[in-house]
């Protein structure tokens, strides 16, 4: 899968919140300064050539729909991530987050809570 632009991955983030839009739509939640309308209608046929956006047409009108569903889209970019900077090592990326984000207790407490649920799963599967 590939990945997306900032720029398209702004557009992406709309269109999953929508679920469905027309260009004006999604220019609507766009936060200032607002891009122009050419803007976003060529970014979302970009969008649509890369396999991410779908439409359906109305006369001249398109209304566009996300192909891929965001959940499947973040844990690829998540598996990218972690391989490009931390050697697809998890435990690389908990370090980075125990050491580096200078997480209050109650935060670690949270993340050792989360380890500890999924560590009784994998144990009862």
């Amino acid at each position: 899968m590939k990945l997306l632009t900032k720029a398209e991955e702004q557009i992406m983030q709309v269109l999953w919140q929508l679920d469905k839009g027309y260009v004006r739509d999604i220019l609507d939640k766009l936060p200032l300064p607002k891009p122009a309308y050419n803007t976003v209608s060529t970014i979302i046929r970009i969008l649509e050539k890369k396999g991410f956006v779908g439409y359906v047409a109305y006369g001249k009108s398109h209304e566009y729909y996300p192909l891929i569903d965001k959940k499947v889209y973040r844990k690829n970019y998540f598996k990218g991530f972690i391989q490009n900077y931390f050697g697809n090592s998890y435990q690389a990326l908990t370090s980075f987050f125990t050491n580096e984000q200078d997480l209050s207790l109650s935060e670690l407490e949270e993340l050792r809570q989360l380890l500890d649920n999924e560590i009784e799963k994998k144990k009862k599967a």
